[in-house]
């Protein structure tokens, strides 16, 4: 099927058809929905504590976005956000069910730096959010709770907007807010690193631990520090969070051990890089250019004061992707 349509430079009618109409509706369409793209991931990502869940999501409301009627799209931001904040809670509901029967401890999946899955990074409250100390917490939230915590907090939405993207009243969604801040709160200040503190944080912990002296460990860390290892049943890792620094160096110090076939269970002793990981100094395991660990140090103004041990392969496949677009630098020396 074709139209006519007059070419007003040449002066001569030509026929057009129809679905290259369609195609470059559909193109300034795709475009509009990829604009927002980065914010989507943003938002998707907090909620979920999955990068893989969130470009799942992420992914369906572009589906929606292509089946729906233009006519009743206003402001395709508002629109697209409300699409994915219910796809997100209906996620949320099923995600606690699935980790009540996850092997071992559960962790928010690492994404390092750079990454626009990460989000804005402008105040501090923003780069808070996307920590994997907050991000635990925020698995205590009913998922309405979280939705509007990371809306509002993150993202800077006014309540009566997050109040019409889920469907509530904005004095409700305010009380919401005031519960989820009062369930999240931080005691102790997390301070901001670039590449070389964070080179430097990494190799000090990693100096202490391979020397054996669980002293020197312990003066890295805060008093109440933890350590929680996600293994997902893949690899054997801590069954519960170990707390307490002198607790924390006698396990740290003798898993590190090239005795103790910590190195075995990784497919042999890896190279390891530092890094920054959800804006925390971070430890990467790499063996033959695949990523098999992160260790991310939750550092605040006192020390460090949790130690987060990522070597669940499933969890790791958005850092390996990651990994494999840069150029990591030399690693670190060898312990």
């Amino acid at each position: 099927m074709i139209r006519r349509d007059q070419d007003r430079w040449l002066g001569w009618t030509r026929p057009i058809c129809l679905a290259d109409d369609i195609g470059m509706l559909l193109t300034r369409e795709a475009d509009v929905f990829e604009s927002f793209r980065p914010r989507l991931e943003a938002i998707a990502y907090r909620l979920l504590g999955s990068a893989s869940d969130a470009e799942d999501a992420v992914q369906e409301t572009y589906l929606r976005w292509q089946a729906a009627d233009r006519e009743y799209v206003r402001t395709p931001e508002a629109w697209l956000t409300k699409v994915l904040t219910n796809l997100c809670l209906n996620q949320l509901g099923t995600a606690r069910a699935r980790r009540e029967t996850y092997v071992g401890q559960w962790l928010p999946e690492p994404v390092l730096a750079g990454d626009s899955m990460l989000g804005p990074a402008d105040t501090v409250e923003q780069r808070e959010s996307v920590s994997i100390a907050m991000l635990t917490l925020m698995e205590r939230l009913t998922a309405k709770e979280r939705v509007v915590y990371v809306l509002r907090e993150a993202f800077g939405y006014p309540h009566h907007e997050i109040a019409e993207l889920i469907d509530i009243t904005e004095a409700n969604c305010q009380q919401v807010y005031r519960r989820a801040k009062q369930h999240l709160s931080m005691e102790r200040a997390r301070i901001e690193v670039d590449e070389a503190a964070a080179r430097r944080i990494v190799r000090e912990f990693l100096a202490a631990a391979a020397s054996g002296q669980t002293e020197a460990l312990v003066a890295l860390l805060t008093d109440d520090a933890s350590i929680i290892g996600d293994g997902g049943g893949f690899l054997a890792t801590l069954s519960r969070p170990l707390v307490g620094a002198p607790r924390i160096a006698r396990f740290v110090c003798l898993a590190i051990k090239p005795s103790n076939g910590t190195w075995n269970k990784l497919g042999g002793k890896p190279e390891m890089f530092a890094a920054i990981a959800n804006g925390m100094p971070a430890l990467v395991l790499v063996s033959d250019d695949r990523v098999v660990g992160i260790v991310v140090l939750q550092v605040t103004v006192d020390g460090i004061a949790a130690v987060h041990a990522h070597v669940n392969p499933d969890k790791l496949a958005y850092a390996n992707r990651q990994w494999a677009t840069r150029a990591p630098g030399a690693p670190l020396p060898e312990l």
